[in-house]
């Protein structure tokens, strides 16, 4: 391990040890919010000279076991009294808490309050001092302001430190409030005097903290990059949007100003998990999501992963949930000044002026998509090629692509877009007419023709426009730009089709002469200058509104780069731009969808998955489970056929090399083997038969129908869904409690013998024999398959299932039904 001095910003990795820099001091003050840290060192500025000597400090920079041990060392033991502000609670400090406890026990008072508005006893029960005492400390914290925070100094020290000053009692300070520069308090009025006529109105969310700490000089400038992006900004600060009464001030002010997007600073989520389909506002306006960094510049320009793991979470994962557009970081921690008295740095949060210019952009062209007349906008639809034969174009995972476009072609010209009323008649015709041009298959490239090209002056000065290293990578990887197969006859080459003024594209080939399974997902192979002059043409001649890559997956998400909050040198940022990218994606990835829209600030748009179906048995398989049953029903009735026919099963089993897959030794043939063979065979045949296998793909734009998706819906209800309990419940569980089955459809021996009840329902379902718990699974699968065929007509019709707190079996499917036809059949 190596001893680190901390840096403003920046945090000393779990390998090495911490050090502050302390000496020790009477009163230790912890926060773990920088900004409540600024406010009290500017407070401890103004505080009296015999004022007590006074630390204050950040407990996230000395996070491992060695950096407590050396702090509580060389300060926090010297101490007479100790308070903590701790986000997230004991957990996210919790050696250090137990190193202050053993303080406290030795006689140093000891504070711990939450870090934000919510108690938190089990944190705050381990202070020393009384409730009164202690919940007054936290609430001259929580309303904050310079007011407060000079009377938190007095009050600690007239309190436990035998001093004698006057204080008053915490001032409540509003917890949503307009923020003006100029202007304190502020008023929506004073706002409007600087908006411009006729330009849309882009609300700034950010935390009340910074506001109590005089922490804003980031969001003056990013008023400013609003403003010169043709947009007029409005600032509200919250306490928190999880608040009803923060949330309702907030939706009230984004109505009276018809606000047209959202860019929200705030960390973590709004939505809940009990109701996770309810819009976070009510205005239906996106939401873009700009990330307040809480590393500092240096360290996040010379990092591969881009942010750190808490701004990942706080920033990012999180907020997904609510579905907002994720964006690029528009400031850093940095440090402000020294404060010598409290011997610590004050951090701000500095801003990035270019990052903040992407993040206008982003909001302006999504503002224009819901303003441009639908006639007017010009929309690019992208498919996949990989690999880079024309037979895989257009290749989502999953997703009839071909098909999908064209009912988006189909949707867009419903809407008024600008498309020809005779469009493609197929999937398979709209290929037809694109390998009616270049495409990616360079054996083929010269005999093609070329519809739409880049003249290569432009394209130079658009790739001159690069980042100097961008630059130097592309022509020290692939050469020149006449050297690139796309080039002919002085122009790039673009392939695609225009259908009136609206783009059908084939993303363009990550590399030439180099395998294209191998480069896909490459993080070092930079784009040759095809791939450049394609999206280069798409944003800047085409002039592309907004963009559509219709399914898993593209290569944009995963050219080099940042892996989150990436820079101008990052190449999705260097090539999309701050263009909005729609995307179409299965919804059983959300992985790989991460990576686009965390890279490419992409909306995700959830398609279903394949029909699903049950693989049943046929062929071998099949007489192999007729055999079986025939074979059980002879063990009563006729024991030596019953021989004949374990000899026939084990021969057929031979053929058929499932021995190999049963690990059935070659000598198996007596009774007494048959008893451990058979039921194995009993349990494999009884698996694959109700595998979920896919049947066919799936159609973006369309619900399954009849069988498939009677099938489909069935597989999605067959297994507990959330928590498992009422319309989140297995049908197979609810029927099998329905019907008093006294076993687990979903955990069950499959070839063990049935010996419990047979109700009438489940009887006529199916003339197939019925020996085994396999057995029973599967007759209630078909007749939930008939419950559910029900259900479509009539929702929460049938009553069959009604018994004591159990469900309706519709209303058990509703949700799922609903869900799964909006997935298919929404565009």
């Amino acid at each position: 391990m190596h001893l680190l001095r901390t840096q403003p910003g920046g945090f000393v990795s779990d390998d090495n040890i911490a050090d502050l820099g302390q000496t020790p001091a009477e009163l230790v003050i912890l926060c773990s919010g920088d900004s409540s840290l600024a406010l009290l060192a500017e407070a401890a500025q103004q505080l009296p000279d015999d004022y007590p000597s006074v630390r204050l400090a950040n407990p996230m920079q000395v996070q491992n076991h060695a950096s407590v041990d050396l702090y509580v060392d060389e300060v926090l033991r010297h101490a007479k009294v100790i308070l903590i502000s701790l986000h997230g609670g004991i957990a996210y400090w919790r050696y250090g808490v137990e190193r202050l406890v053993e303080l406290s026990q030795r006689g140093v008072q000891l504070i711990l309050v939450p870090g934000d508005d919510r108690p938190d006893p089990e944190l705050s029960d381990l202070s020393t001092v009384g409730a009164e005492d202690r919940d007054r400390l936290w609430q001259f914290l929580r309303q904050g302001g310079l007011s407060n925070a000079l009377d938190f100094f007095r009050c600690l020290a007239t309190r436990w430190l035998n001093r004698d000053y006057p204080w008053a009692e915490p001032t409540a300070l509003p917890r949503t409030a307009i923020y003006h520069p100029h202007k304190s308090p502020a008023e929506l009025q004073d706002w409007q005097a600087d908006w411009q006529a006729d330009q849309p109105v882009a609300a700034v969310l950010f935390y009340r903290s910074h506001l109590q700490a005089a922490n804003t000089a980031f969001i003056d400038v990013f008023c400013q990059r609003l403003q010169a992006a043709g947009l007029n900004p409005l600032p509200i600060a919250v306490a928190s949007l999880k608040e009803p009464g923060c949330l309702s001030v907030v939706e009230e002010l984004l109505d009276e100003v018809e606000a047209g997007v959202i860019l929200n600073t705030t960390g973590f989520a709004q939505s809940s998990p009990e109701a996770p389909h309810l819009r976070p506002f009510r205005r239906n306006i996106p939401v873009i999501q700009a990330i307040c960094a809480q590393d500092n510049e240096p360290g996040w320009r010379a990092s591969e992963q881009g942010l750190g793991p808490r701004d990942l979470a706080m920033h990012i994962a999180l907020p997904e949930l609510d579905g907002r557009i994720i964006s690029r970081p528009i400031s850093f921690k940095d440090l402000a000044w020294r404060s010598e008295r409290s011997q610590s740095d004050v951090v701000c949060y500095r801003a990035a002026p270019e990052r903040m210019d992407f993040v206008a952009e982003l909001a302006r062209r999504w503002i224009d998509l819901a303003r441009v007349p639908n006639g007017e906008k010009r929309i690019a639809l992208i498919l996949a090629n990989y690999p880079t034969r024309d037979g895989r174009i257009g290749n989502g995972v999953g997703l009839d692509t071909p098909a999908a476009a064209l009912n988006i072609l189909r949707a867009l010209h419903s809407e008024g877009y600008p498309l020809p009323a005779e469009l493609p008649d197929s999937g398979t015709a709209l290929i037809q007419q694109l390998l009616g041009g270049v495409s990616n298959d360079l054996d083929t490239l010269d005999q093609r023709p070329c519809h739409q090209s880049l003249a290569l002056d432009a394209y130079d000065q658009m790739f001159n426009a690069l980042p100097e290293a961008n630059r130097q990578a592309v022509l020290e990887r692939w050469g020149t730009p006449e050297s690139d197969p796309m080039f002919r006859g002085g122009r790039m080459m673009i392939a695609g089709l225009r259908f009136g003024l609206t783009f059908v594209g084939i993303q363009p080939a990550r590399g030439y002469q180099v395998d294209p399974s191998a480069v896909y997902h490459d993080p070092d192979l930079v784009p040759p200058h095809g791939y450049l002059a394609f999206y280069f043409w798409l944003r800047n001649t085409y002039g592309a509104h907004g963009v559509i890559h219709v399914g898993k997956h593209g290569n944009l998400e995963w050219l080099p780069g940042k892996g989150v909050g990436l820079s101008d040198h990052c190449w999705p940022d260097a090539l999309l731009g701050p263009l909005p990218n729609i995307y179409p994606f299965i919804v059983n990835d959300p992985g790989e969808g991460a990576q686009a829209k965390r890279r490419t600030q992409a909306v995700i748009i959830d398609h279903l998955m394949p029909p699903l179906t049950r693989a049943e048995t046929y062929g071998p398989l099949r007489n192999l489970e007729l055999l079986a049953d025939e074979y059980y029903e002879a063990q009563l009735l006729d024991p030596r056929r019953a021989r004949e026919l374990q000899r026939d099963i084990l021969q057929l089993v031979r053929d058929t090399h499932i021995d190999r897959e049963l690990q059935l030794d070659e000598k198996l043939d007596s009774d007494a083997d048959a008893a451990i063979w058979l039921p194995r065979l009993d349990t494999y045949l009884c698996d694959l038969k109700e595998s979920q296998i896919r049947d066919g793909l799936h159609i973006f734009g369309e619900s399954p129908t009849r069988r498939l998706r009677i099938d489909t819906l069935l597989a999605l209800l067959r297994i507990p869904r959330g928590d498992g309990r009422g319309a989140q419940s297995s049908v197979l569980r609810a029927l099998a409690k329905a019907f008093e089955l006294g076993f687990d459809p979903l955990d069950c021996a499959l070839a063990e013998p049935w010996s419990g009840p047979r109700p009438a329902q489940l009887q006529h379902v199916s003339e197939e024999a019925w020996r085994t718990a396999g057995d029973t699974r599967e007759r209630l699968e078909l007749f939930a398959a008939q419950l559910i065929t029900q259900t479509l007509t009539d929702p929460c019709g049938n009553e069959l299932l009604w018994r004591g707190s159990l469900l309706p079996l519709g209303c058990v499917a509703a949700p799922v039904v609903s869900a799964a036809h909006s997935s298919g059949s929404k565009l």
